[in-house]
């Protein structure tokens, strides 16, 4: 497993100074919400910081990494990219870095989209990379309160703002965003659809 020293240079090395502030951020909150939801901290500080381990990839990069190794999962996944870094960041994560703690690369590889079944670090590094200091969008402070308050509630809150983001830019929304959405809301309202 990597520590926190080394997790720290081999991410200086692949992003720029200002993900890196973020990704610092993202640790240092996500450390804090396991603790107040006693996950073990150090597991989250650390995914933290390598949850955007492939972010500065290019796009194509990113598809070509996906598509050679069977990543893809939907066609949104060609038409946006971007979205890629957090399931090809788990698979470098592996490959080049050797890591093999499957908590800690499921985290990174849910950090985007969300996911069916996720684990309590899989919802703290979702809600701590919405919530870190560096953001900035409405109801933000909204979100905050419920991702301390109730894990499920911050994640049905984060995915509809995302969701209704996408929509006020006119972008493409992923499949499995609304999937995970409605799941939450099951959870959280206690209804059945």
């Amino acid at each position: 497993m990597l520590g926190e020293e080394e997790a720290l240079t081999i991410i200086k090395s692949r992003l720029s100074s200002r993900r890196m502030q973020h990704s610092l951020q993202v640790a240092a909150v996500a450390r804090d919400l396991a603790e107040n939801y006693g996950v073990d901290p150090e597991k989250a500080y650390l995914t933290g910081i390598l949850h955007d381990y492939a972010k500065g990839m290019a796009a194509s990069e990113l598809l070509n990494i996906a598509t050679i190794n069977n990543l893809l999962e939907h066609e949104v996944d060609t038409l946006v990219p971007d979205l890629l870094h957090a399931p090809v960041g788990a698979f470098l994560l592996k490959n080049e870095q050797g890591l093999d703690d499957q908590e800690i690369l499921q985290a990174v590889k849910n950090h985007t989209l969300g996911a069916l079944n996720m684990s309590e670090l899989d919802k703290i590094i979702y809600l701590a990379d919405m919530i870190e200091p560096g953001r900035d969008f409405p109801g933000l402070e909204r979100l905050k309160c419920l991702a301390w308050r109730n894990l499920d509630e911050g994640m049905l809150f984060g995915l509809e703002s995302t969701i209704k983001y996408c929509l006020d830019q006119q972008r493409i929304i992923h499949p499995l965003t609304i999937e995970v959405r409605n799941h939450f809301l099951k959870e959280v309202k206690f209804i059945d659809c």
